[in-house]
């Protein structure tokens, strides 16, 4: 489990592909503090530590992830948004996720505010994936709070914004973010839950 709260930033070095699997070299600051085995979100993508060296570590893609994230649109140099398995006696500053990407949405609009941004996405509306304004949102594995969520539209495509402070436009890949990018998106648990359980029990 996670929290949202981005721990570093961290450059994918090399890129190696093994059949429909793809081994992510990646630098970063807390790289020397892993140990093989360790669960770490990549843009929100739970992934596992397989391989350390001093100031970098291997992680493993395979081909549903890729295909499911935005982990198939990286590059050399690409900067990903780390964090570390949450402690359970620590405070949870973000919300509860699972490092488990629902789908990716697409970045249609960005607002450079008096001192903050506005960033607008974009994805296709399905039962289980609903927003509520003031919600909790996880986007390339920030936690964030909905804004102005839309009715879907005539193709069922919704759109919601988040406001992002310097603090974490700075410590992030928010400020790499450019109209068409994709994003990971992790919906609430809760809202999962219960959106599972009404398609069960009401019918």
């Amino acid at each position: 489990m996670f929290t949202g709260i981005i721990e570093s930033l961290g450059k994918v070095k090399k890129l190696d592909k093994e059949g429909t699997n793809v081994h992510l070299t990646i630098e970063s600051s807390i790289s020397n503090e892993l140990k093989i085995d360790q669960s770490l979100a990549h843009n929100g993508v739970c992934l596992t530590v397989v391989e350390l060296s001093e100031n970098t570590h291997v992680v493993t893609a395979i081909e549903e992830t890729m295909n499911r994230s935005n982990l198939g649109d990286i590059e050399v140099g690409t900067e990903l948004n780390l964090e570390r398995a949450m402690i359970t006696n620590a405070r949870l500053d973000g919300h509860m996720i699972q490092g488990h990407v629902d789908k990716t949405g697409t970045c249609v609009e960005i607002k450079t505010l008096d001192g903050s941004w506005e960033f607008t996405f974009q994805y296709e509306l399905s039962p289980e994936h609903l927003l509520v304004d003031k919600g909790s949102i996880c986007v390339n594995g920030v936690s964030l709070t909905v804004v102005n969520p839309t009715s879907p539209d005539e193709k069922n495509q919704v759109q919601f914004s988040v406001a992002i402070i310097p603090y974490t436009f700075e410590h992030t890949n928010f400020k790499n973010l450019k109209i068409g990018d994709n994003v990971n998106l992790e919906f609430d648990i809760i809202g999962k839950y219960i959106s599972k359980y009404l398609s069960i029990y009401t019918k």
